[in-house]
């Protein structure tokens, strides 16, 4: 097992990581104002299931196939920004209708959009490549190796749980509701930006 300090400065590096803005966070973000703290809860530790099979793929050393096999990390990024666009697509559209109930929406694609924004990022492998080299040693134990991975997957999930229910309780989701249209239109842009910076960074 790690000693406390090691695993203390993982733990730091893992929450700074997920607290990073990005498309996760605008994807919880949607998830909580139209579904509330469930669907916004169900979408973050979705994620954390997705960051779950990187996690333990870059502790198993499968992250190191990116490096030699770099048309991997090109065919994971480019679904990944099509997903980007297809979400950026859904909100954009949804923005033209009224307000969706949340009762009805329910937690509805939450679990499935949070799932897929992190497994559809290869830049999660690199990153949990680079931060667990820097713990990981030629006769580590499994037990070690795999609380190196559980603890990056439980503040994910943490994280992000605790940031919709936050959100839930705070006077903002009934305030977006009423200007959803300006929710909807705003993370289409957020995505539709990121999937493009993607697509643009292959194309180089």
């Amino acid at each position: 097992m790690l000693d406390l300090h090691s695993w203390l400065i993982l733990a730091a590096v893992c929450l700074f990581g997920a607290m990073t803005p990005g498309a996760s966070l605008a994807v919880v973000t949607r998830h909580t104002v139209l579904s509330g703290a469930r669907g916004g809860v169900a979408a973050g530790l979705a994620h954390a299931g997705g960051i779950a099979v990187y996690a333990a793929a870059s502790v198993a050393g499968l992250a190191a196939l990116l490096h030699r096999f770099p048309w991997l990390e090109t065919l994971i990024s480019a679904a990944g920004a099509l997903f980007l666009l297809w979400l950026a697509w859904k909100s954009w559209r949804a923005a033209a209708g009224p307000a969706p109930e949340a009762e009805v929406q329910a937690t509805h694609g939450a679990a499935r959009d949070g799932f897929l924004i992190a497994l559809l990022n290869p830049k999660v492998a690199l990153f949990f490549l680079a931060l667990f080299s820097q713990f990981i040693e030629a006769d580590m134990g499994t037990p070690a190796r795999i609380q190196m991975a559980t603890t990056a997957v439980v503040i994910d999930g943490a994280w992000y749980s605790l940031f919709a229910l936050v959100l839930a309780r705070g006077p903002a989701p009934a305030w977006l509701a009423r200007h959803h249209d300006w929710l909807e239109r705003g993370t289409a842009l957020i995505l539709a930006g990121l999937a493009l910076a993607v697509l643009a960074r292959i194309a180089l």
